[in-house]
């Protein structure tokens, strides 16, 4: 018998959207507002500082790299057992996703306190850069630390749609890094003139603040599944198991892109003084498109993964459809915004002459190959979340490794051509990988449920979507 096939309802989709995504982007745009303000209050220190600065967010984005995976791996199950209700399942994910997170936490801050020299020396040739970021990486180490204990906590509380209580924390961290940025860069208040160790300091104040607040809110509100440390570890081989054998693609995503990231890092690390400053300031006005993106893409995992959980499967596939396309605008509106505000946004972090150009070359190319790239990634998150975490790591890394790389390098130390070229061609892979996803996305293979909910709607959900093929093909 054909199942009757009912309208979509726009109004119930788009409030909780609109509930999950608003807050989410209003943390991350926090937070890049801070770093953006950290780098204009660093600016009057000069360029050197500014691209210090730069160099070392671009170790803290290897990191992110590292720990990442297990994020994407903790929301697939995250969202899909507060859809069947599981808190068991809920409680015993956090606890293996909060072990893997802190130990790469404890080894990136352990990097940046004390081989802070052999970091720098792997990103910059420079020597007056690398002095100025040894002596951030030494201090804000401990920072990294309690930055992933806040990312664990915050991750948990989104995937069961407690999305306001990492703002509000967002908010006093945010608001503290800047207070302590003023005390410690310049020394006011009795503080000794810190300089570029100040800006570190004050970020591991805020550090240590967001990880609190989130702490005493979420005690505050009676939110049982952050505090239940026994049941964090009541784990077996089965469930280590499970959960390793659908977050291994995703951290080796994340991990192998990271290091792909670090090598177009390293070559644009090489480029003149005022280019390393300009793609310093880029990586702040990225952040804000992304933290903006991220949102959205935190609501679609939250949205798809839940009914996925609930067994509610063509909810889920009819969400995943209109999301891609959703989010795709919206990156396109706040990349124009930015690109309107470029010139008080750029002269503000100490971009003038040379590296102002630099800067907007860079912004204008970064802003038309955006709404493909994010259209890949909150597919592939979309994926993940719904229990394919293969499909968009293979495809990624695959492009990453055989076209993007090999581009970088023979344009950077080969070809030798300009900054700007060696940038583009970071992009290169964007369009193939999209019509790819496209095609996986609307074969709805990507549905693959960890609940027995999910799994038991499975099999009648692959032969609606079959029965829907051949119909179209015909």
């Amino acid at each position: 018998m054909e199942q009757v096939r009912t309208p979509f309802l726009w109004g119930p989709f788009l409030k909780k959207l609109a509930a999950i995504a608003i807050p989410v982007a209003l943390q991350n745009l926090l937070t890049t507002t801070a770093s953006m303000v950290d780098t204009m209050m660093v600016a009057p220190l000069g360029e050197l500082s500014v691209g210090a600065l730069g160099l070392c967010a671009q170790f803290s984005s290897l990191m992110f790299s590292g720990y990442w995976g297990f994020v994407g791996g903790g929301m697939l199950f995250f969202s899909q057992y507060w859809g069947a209700r599981d808190d068991r399942g809920l409680e015993r994910s956090y606890g293996m996703t909060l072990v893997c997170m802190m130990t790469v936490a404890v080894v990136f801050g352990c990097l940046a306190a004390f081989a802070p020299e052999a970091v720098m020396k792997l990103y910059t040739d420079k020597q007056a850069i690398r002095d100025i970021g040894v002596q951030y990486l030494r201090i804000v180490g401990v920072a990294y630390i309690l930055q992933v204990f806040s990312m664990a906590m915050s991750s948990l509380l989104r995937g069961t749609e407690r999305v306001r209580i990492p703002m509000l924390a967002s908010v006093a961290s945010v608001g503290t890094n800047l207070f302590l940025n003023w005390v410690f860069i310049y020394g006011h208040l009795g503080s000794p003139a810190m300089g570029i160790r100040g800006a570190a300091l004050a970020t591991t104040c805020a550090a240590g603040v967001n990880v609190l607040a989130l702490a005493v809110m979420a005690k505050a509100v009676g939110y049982p599944y952050l505090f239940r440390v026994r049941a964090h570890f009541q784990w077996d081989k089965a469930h280590l198991k499970e959960y390793f054998v659908k977050c291994f693609p995703i951290i080796c995503n994340e991990v192998l892109i990271g290091v792909g990231n670090m090598v177009i890092n390293i070559t644009l690390g090489r480029q003149p003084e005022e280019v390393i400053a300009a793609v310093a300031v880029f990586r702040v006005l990225e952040g804000f498109i992304i933290g903006f993106f991220a949102g959205f893409s935190n609501a679609a995992s939250i949205l798809v993964g839940t009914c996925v959980g609930a067994g509610e499967l063509d909810t889920a596939y009819e969400r995943a459809k209109r999301l891609v396309y959703l989010c795709s605008a919206f990156i396109l509106l706040g990349g124009l915004g930015i690109l309107a505000l470029h010139r008080p946004i750029l002269t503000g972090m100490s971009l003038q002459g040379a590296s102002y150009e630099a800067g907007l070359r860079l912004l204008c190319i970064y802003i038309c190959v955006s709404v493909i790239r994010m259209g890949n990634w909150i597919q592939n998150d979309t994926y993940r979340a719904s229990g394919d975490a293969v499909t968009g790591t293979v495809l990624e890394i695959a492009f990453m490794y055989a076209l993007v790389l090999p581009c970088v390098l023979l344009s950077g130390f080969v070809l030798k051509l300009p900054y700007w070229a060696i940038f583009l061609c970071c992009y290169i892979d964007e369009p193939i990988r999209y019509v790819l996803m496209q095609r996986h996305l609307y074969s709805g293979k990507w549905i693959r449920p960890v609940t027995e909910q999910g799994k038991e709607a499975l099999p009648a959900f692959l032969a609606r979507r079959s029965m829907t093929r051949k119909k179209q093909t015909l």
